[in-house]
């Protein structure tokens, strides 16, 4: 909804860490941490399907809607090579995660009040820095090719997650509007509540509404624990009414931290709900529950209880 907030009429679950859960709680390599390489096989398809069935059977539980997010948060055309793919290969793996939680929706139609399809777009570099920062130009051309490829496979929606600058944001976002898709646009912030580029979150949203005449959906907050930026939430203000959605991390820890670790910090699933019941207290708006790296079934469940049970 093109110059204002897209509110969805139900809270709406999503999943938790997809490459944190495959790779420490199932035991599946993902090469670059990219979970798009299942795409290559029966069996990673079904590892895929196996993953997201539960969310889906929680949400039907409860009466939720969900967002069916793809596999394909790395797998923008950088990452073609790293993984050993040709840039077609890549483009057919993006085509065949939708087609995956295609075959989810129509699985779960009856059950479950909305299912949205999301495209899932992840930063050209690494999700915890910003590296080498595009210019918007550059961003949106970038980005457009997986946009396009994501687009024509027919998903509702493009989910951007783990951004960590405001360039890039704007670029993913000038890139769904061109195929004319609607964008979802997800900040990481470090332990301060800022971006990794150190911009403030309310100085992001401000700055990615001003360049885009507010055609971004709505805003999220991921990869962060609540502790991280509850405080930039404690009241209202127009620009925290842009975010409807929150996919926190299990671990307090730092990025850097989290990256220097080999084995996972899955924090107290039960601690993780009440810290977003409590976030929900100053910021009624936010409708979308998930997790991020650390989180697994168990913390969204904790979530989605905290959340839509009655107070």
């Amino acid at each position: 909804m093109t110059g204002q907030t897209s509110q969805f009429t139900r809270f709406m679950l999503t999943d938790g860490g997809l490459e944190t859960d495959l790779l420490y709680n199932r035991g599946i390599d993902l090469p670059c941490f990219a979970s798009v390489v299942l795409l290559r096989t029966p069996a990673g398809r079904a590892a895929l399907e196996a993953y997201y069935r539960p969310y889906l059977d929680l949400a039907r539980e409860l009466g939720a809607g969900f967002i069916l997010e793809s596999a394909t948060w790395r797998a923008s055309p950088d990452w073609a090579a790293p993984l050993g793919l040709d840039l077609a290969e890549l483009d057919r793996l993006n085509v065949a995660a939708i087609d995956v939680i295609r075959r989810l929706r129509a699985e779960y139609a009856d059950d479950v009040p909305e299912i949205v399809l999301s495209g899932c777009i992840g930063p050209r570099g690494d999700g915890y820095v910003p590296g080498e920062l595009m210019d918007v130009a550059e961003a949106t051309a970038y980005h457009a090719h997986q946009a396009r490829v994501l687009a024509s496979a027919g998903v509702d929606m493009i989910s951007a997650l783990t951004m960590t600058n405001v360039n890039e944001a704007i670029g993913i976002a000038r890139a769904a509007q061109a195929v004319g898709v609607p964008v979802v646009i997800s900040f990481t912030v470090e332990t301060d509540g800022r971006l990794p580029t150190g911009d403030t979150l309310m100085d992001a949203v401000l700055a990615v509404d001003a360049a885009t005449e507010a055609s971004v959906s709505y805003f999220m907050i991921n990869c962060a624990h609540p502790d991280h930026f509850a405080a930039l939430l404690g009241q209202q203000a127009p620009w925290t009414q842009r975010i409807l959605g929150i996919r926190a991390n299990a671990s307090r820890c730092s990025h850097e931290e989290l990256n220097a670790m080999t084995e996972l910090d899955d924090g107290d699933p039960t601690e993780l709900g009440q810290l977003y019941r409590a976030l929900l207290e100053t910021q009624p708006q936010i409708t979308v529950l998930g997790g991020c790296c650390g989180t697994d079934l168990r913390h969204v469940t904790a979530v989605a209880r905290a959340c839509l049970s009655p107070a």
